[in-house]
């Protein structure tokens, strides 16, 4: 059986499309076509039903691309360990919630210097888009900010519980309350991250179960503008609590009172449940507990 049949069969699948595999592995149409007609007289099955222009595995097919992910997977396994000795070197792709990417700075601090030969291609996406990259082997790893996620179909390498609050200045006339109801809260100015995005979509469906709603003054995916412009008493804000440790440590901001208010969101790291984990990919996994 020829692996670059096997590899262009995998491509094919899960992009669904003959076109834009032959784009990914650099073909032409015509090549991966023929490819994938080799693997199927070497089978006997047929693998793709082609119907209106689209393209999906049939029964056999979703059986064949079942093997063939772990034949793909010992071949990786193989030709790692073959070159033990070399230095590490790949391309590696994450996907991550864009309130995240602020953090980058300090997790990936002496990465390169240590991995000089691992290339990281960061593309910032909510919960769904991350996943759909996932699915289609556009990424990688995704790592999320948002409810807590269960899918056979994928790996949690990390996750952890990410604490979040209603913040506000230290001299805020509601910063020294010891019992503030919610109702109170949404009525002052507020600066969020963009709607949709992680956390701030799971404040907006907490507060709609009750009929709130919060209109905030500014919009923007990053999370230090927003707290540098909330220490100046420009508002009160919504962020987990890893984004302002810092400033509630130094007394500049305050975390809010907010009785029965509870947003629970899950930081955690995925890769596709057929996804070998190469040691250039754990490098970055393990860089990722530091985000």
């Amino acid at each position: 059986m020829d692996l670059k049949n096997v590899k262009t069969f995998i491509c094919v699948a899960e992009l669904g499309s003959f076109t834009r595999a032959a784009e990914r592995l650099g073909f032409s149409q015509s090549t991966v076509s023929f490819q994938v007609k080799q693997l199927e007289s070497e089978l006997g099955v047929r693998l793709f039903e082609r119907i209106h222009h689209t393209v999906n595995l049939t029964e056999q097919g979703r059986e064949v691309l079942r093997y063939a992910h772990r034949l793909d997977k010992l071949t990786k396994e193989l030709d790692n360990d073959l070159r033990a000795d070399k230095e590490m070197v790949g391309h590696i792709r994450l996907a991550m919630a864009d309130s995240l990417c602020d953090r980058l700075e300090r997790a990936f601090h002496g990465f390169w210097q240590r991995y000089p030969g691992i290339s990281l291609k960061i593309i910032s996406a909510g919960t769904e888009e991350m996943f759909r990259l996932l699915n289609h082997n556009e990424v990688d790893l995704v790592l999320t900010l948002d409810n807590r996620i269960y899918d056979r179909s994928y790996v949690i390498l990390r996750e952890e519980r990410v604490g979040t609050h209603f913040v506000a200045a230290a001299g805020h006339p509601l910063a020294g309350k010891q019992r503030l109801s919610v109702q109170e809260v949404v009525r002052q100015p507020f600066l969020l991250t963009e709607r949709g995005m992680s956390y701030r979509r799971l404040l907006d469906e907490k507060l709609a179960a009750s009929a709130l709603e919060v209109s905030p003054l500014l919009e923007t995916g990053n999370v230090e503008t927003i707290c540098r412009l909330v220490e100046q008493g420009d508002g009160c804000s919504f962020l987990p609590d890893y984004a302002t440790e810092p400033a509630v440590a130094a007394g500049r901001l305050a975390r809010l009172a907010v009785e029965d208010f509870t947003v629970e969101v899950w930081k955690q790291l995925f890769c596709h449940r057929d996804k070998w984990i190469s040691p250039q990919m754990q490098a970055v996994i393990d860089c990722c507990a530091a985000i």
